[in-house]
């Protein structure tokens, strides 16, 4: 019954955020690409020059990869898109909760995602050689997505990234800012491991859907899907602890 009752819960959540798409599309003040211009937001520059000093936390973090969590031991509803090991994930944040033991191994990591205004999740995403995201679209609209390179393997090209018809590669040291509302994929057909710090932030937004979208978010930070992760990623410290 608990299990049904969650599973209600998020559906009905997921019903009305996808009915407020139009609204938050209309007051967009970024606009409504498939991927956005850097030059959108300023605070990407800062991240791109702190590079070389978030690249070595990351190094540290890579050294002992067996006990990075996949993504979908922390939130399970990820399952239909990985379910082996070759997705892994570091958290720094979560829709208002901080990961304190990622945030003390990557003091300046966490520095640079606490600069960004707006920021909602953030972590390092681990792809392994070979791996692929099927086709999936984001929840809601009112975040965007973006993606900092940190390790990317040659030939980059077949490290990539479509967004509804447009496809992408990333760069190490490089910005992607995109929409994940648009039906998107994702391919490592490469022989190496890729790593983007991965980040949700607010959407731009004119008043007063900004207002309404600071409501939405609120409502997801008690979300069932959240507050399972949190769990999840809890229990995961737990035994870091104990090691």
């Amino acid at each position: 019954m608990k299990r049904q009752l969650r599973e209600l819960t998020v559906s009905l959540g997921a019903t009305a955020i996808r009915a407020m798409e139009r609204l938050i599309a209309w007051g967009s003040r970024v606009g409504n690409p498939t991927f956005f211009e850097n030059e959108l937001f300023p605070w990407a520059r800062a991240l791109e020059e702190g590079t070389p000093a978030i690249r070595r936390e990351l190094d540290a973090v890579l050294r002992d990869l067996d006990q990075v969590p996949n993504f979908q031991d922390i939130s399970t509803d990820q399952r239909h898109l990985s379910s082996d090991d070759d997705w892994k994930t570091y958290f720094f944040y979560a829709f208002g909760f901080r990961a304190d033991h990622g945030c003390a191994q990557c003091p300046e990591t966490a520095r640079l995602i606490e600069s960004v205004p707006g920021m909602q999740t953030a972590f390092f995403s681990i792809l392994a050689p070979g791996k692929h995201l099927p086709d999936h679209r984001g929840t809601f609209k009112g975040v965007i997505r973006y993606h900092l390179g940190l390790l990317v393997p040659e030939p980059k090209e077949e490290c990539r990234i479509r967004v509804g018809e447009d496809v992408r590669h990333w760069e190490e040291g490089k910005s992607l800012i995109f929409d994940d509302t648009y039906r998107h994929e994702v391919w490592n057909d490469t022989a190496g491991t890729r790593v983007v710090l991965f980040m949700d932030v607010v959407r731009p937004l004119r008043f007063p859907v900004n207002l309404l979208n600071g409501f939405v978010i609120g409502l997801i930070r008690r979300s069932p899907f959240v507050k399972d992760g949190i769990a999840n990623y809890r229990a995961w410290e737990a035994k870091l602890d104990k090691v």
